[in-house]
């Protein structure tokens, strides 16, 4: 048989794929384990989670659990920071911090081969770590100058006050970032967070080729780790939301715009649909803000929207650095945009094309077991399962003009949009 190059290969959408939840027990420190196993992979990865608890803090000491996830390498009881480092890389491992609003923790990712001699090195990073003064007085340094540098590209400026906008500055998730809160650091804020708000609740997740006698030992040994009760959930501030701030900046030669809302939550009915009319928006290289502002009119070269999570809230935000002297029109041409979306859906064409793009992207976020693992978790954190994605395929093949239509008046038919220009 032929091959003809000069025809595509045939499109086909399946017609429903099927996840295996993973393996799920209570270990003996009271940890939540969940295991999926890579049959003939040698790598092996491990995250162990706990409560984040950067919100319960003052405002002041926002930095201390950043600096003390950033020090946890960098020496413990029995090896210093470089023994550490030379340790993993010898035996060709990782171990990095996770931290967000919602989770802290440390991932390892290392070789099957080698998993019960790397296994007491990573576990003394829970129990036995010492924070040298003279690492943290360098990261402090580093972390000023980082500081003024960010403030200084706009693109960062301007996420940083959108999202104070949004939240308000005596917020948790909306204050600025300032020198004089890397003052208030100290080793011994550190060792106090590490030793008594770090591990709460922690959760346990691995991808292996491991057989029952090496999946019985490491739920053993990580059932040796500290877990401690979460402490009591903190009353956040109400929001204090600004509709605009515009940040000048003379020597600069383009503006970022960040132009937004609050959102939906990933378990709300309505995400799957408001994502789908976000992608068709903004989400992808052949949307509306791309077709329109960097395509006909040549003012950026990218322009998105997208959909955020930022502890136990959610929001929708276009973005985009432009020329200066067209940051005016291009605000017009967004509103023009959503409402245009809004009040009029779109054609079967375009429809069939965000249709394929979006499925695809979905079943290509599955390829291996550890992007397996990865989407559990992303729907583990709002209180769902696997059904998320079987939910989502049924909608991504069903969808209609008149479905996005109904989101876009559900949702973007008010100007209650926050608005920041920096540049």
């Amino acid at each position: 048989m032929t091959l003809d190059r000069s025809k595509a290969p045939e499109y086909k959408v399946p017609e429903d794929f099927e996840l295996t939840p993973p393996y799920e027990r209570i270990l003996s420190n009271g940890a939540k384990f969940f295991f999926i196993p890579t049959p003939g992979l040698d790598a092996f990865k491990i995250e162990i989670l706990g409560k984040g608890n950067r919100s319960s803090l003052p405002l002041e000491q926002t930095l201390v659990p950043s600096f003390t996830m950033q020090l946890l390498q960098e020496g413990t009881t029995d090896m210093t920071g470089e023994e550490i480092a030379d340790f993993f890389d010898f035996y060709a491992s990782e171990a990095h911090p996770i931290l967000t609003y919602g989770h802290e923790g440390i991932g390892l990712l290392s070789t099957k081969k080698h998993f019960l001699t790397v296994l007491p090195v990573f576990s003394s990073l829970f129990t036995e770590a010492v924070f040298p003064e003279e690492i943290l007085v360098k990261r402090k340094s580093q972390r000023k100058l980082s500081i003024k540098l960010e403030k200084e590209k706009t693109a960062s400026r301007a996420s940083q006050l959108f999202r104070t906008c949004l939240f308000g500055d005596s917020h948790p998730y909306g204050v600025q970032v300032e020198e004089s809160h890397v003052e208030t650091i100290t080793g011994e804020l550190i060792r106090f967070y590490y030793e008594n708000m770090l591990w709460q609740n922690i959760e346990i997740f691995v991808t292996a080729d491991f057989s029952q006698s090496e999946l019985d030992e490491l739920q053993i040994q990580l059932g040796l780790l500290p877990n401690r009760i979460a402490s009591e959930a903190v009353l956040l501030p109400n929001y204090h939301s600004l509709d605009r701030m515009v940040e000048a900046k003379p020597n600069a030669v383009q503006s970022s715009i960040n132009i937004g809302r609050l959102s939906i939550p990933k378990n709300h009915p309505d995400f799957i649909g408001l994502s789908v009319f976000n992608t068709i928006l903004g989400g992808y290289f052949g949307s509306r803000l791309i077709k329109n502002i960097r395509e006909d009119k040549g003012h950026t070269y990218g322009i998105y929207s997208s959909m955020a999570e930022i502890g136990d809230s959610s929001y929708w935000v276009v973005s985009a650095d432009v020329q200066k002297e067209f940051c005016e029109e291009v605000l017009k041409e967004i509103y023009y945009e959503i409402a245009l979306l809004a009040s009029t859906g779109i054609d079967d064409d375009e429809l069939e094309v965000v249709r394929n793009y979006m499925i695809g992207q979905m079943l290509k976020q599955f390829s291996s077991s550890f992007d397996l693992m990865d989407k559990y978790r992303a729907v583990h954190d709002s209180n769902m399962d696997f059904d998320y994605y079987t939910r989502k395929l049924n909608f991504l093949k069903t969808f209609t003009s008149q479905d996005i239509l109904e989101i876009g008046q559900k949702y973007f038919t008010t100007n209650e949009f926050v608005e920041v220009v920096v540049g």
